[in-house]
């Protein structure tokens, strides 16, 4: 799930070294499945190790991952690196924002993460984001925007000449694209 370097973990057992014992790593996401998902590393004292909890060894420590945060860490990275700037532990996690797809998942469930992975990271630069609603018979993946993009002018655009592009480009049984978000100026919208 996760892969520590050596020198991370050479500089994770100086750092705990200096902690009570039996004390762990806990490698964790917040918000994780969302464009606002960030990952972080604590102290996690041995009375703070829940049951569903995940233990991983490595070079005397243990890494604790609760079990929500777990599939938004498969191929996560952490390193201790030097360079010009000094040193610095690095954590790459290419699956928080998105759980990991498996070879089996769904035409529904391949559109949504590449909503959530590809579309929804740019959107959310204007405060906005997109969701699958449904993909009819037909294969028309039918969207429902949010946030900055309601009520947006340019939203055609990023409907027709964006998202519609790459999904029908990404996905032989996509058709096209459709919107039903009500745009129209209003109450419900974000300005």
């Amino acid at each position: 799930m996760i892969s520590i370097s050596e020198t991370a973990q050479a500089h994770f057992a100086k750092l705990l070294a200096d902690q009570s014992q039996q004390t762990n790593i806990r490698v964790f996401v917040v918000n994780p499945g969302t464009s606002q998902a960030e990952c972080g590393v604590s102290y996690c004292p041995e009375d703070a190790v829940e049951e569903s909890d995940i233990r991983l060894n490595f070079n005397g420590f243990d890494a604790v991952v609760d079990a929500e945060s777990a599939p938004f860490l498969a191929e996560a990275e952490i390193d201790f690196v030097t360079d010009k700037m000094g040193t610095q532990l690095t954590l790459k996690a290419p699956n928080a924002k998105a759980r990991k797809l498996g070879e089996d998942a769904s035409l529904n469930e391949r559109v949504q993460h590449m909503l959530e992975t590809e579309v929804n990271p740019q959107l959310a630069n204007h405060g906005g984001q997109v969701s699958l609603v449904e993909i009819t018979a037909a294969g028309v993946a039918v969207l429902q925007f949010g946030g900055g993009c309601n009520g947006c002018s340019m939203i055609d655009v990023t409907l027709k000449e964006g998202i519609e592009k790459e999904m029908i480009a990404k996905f032989d049984e996509i058709t096209g694209v459709s919107d039903i978000t009500d745009h129209e100026a209003g109450e419900h919208s974000y300005y």
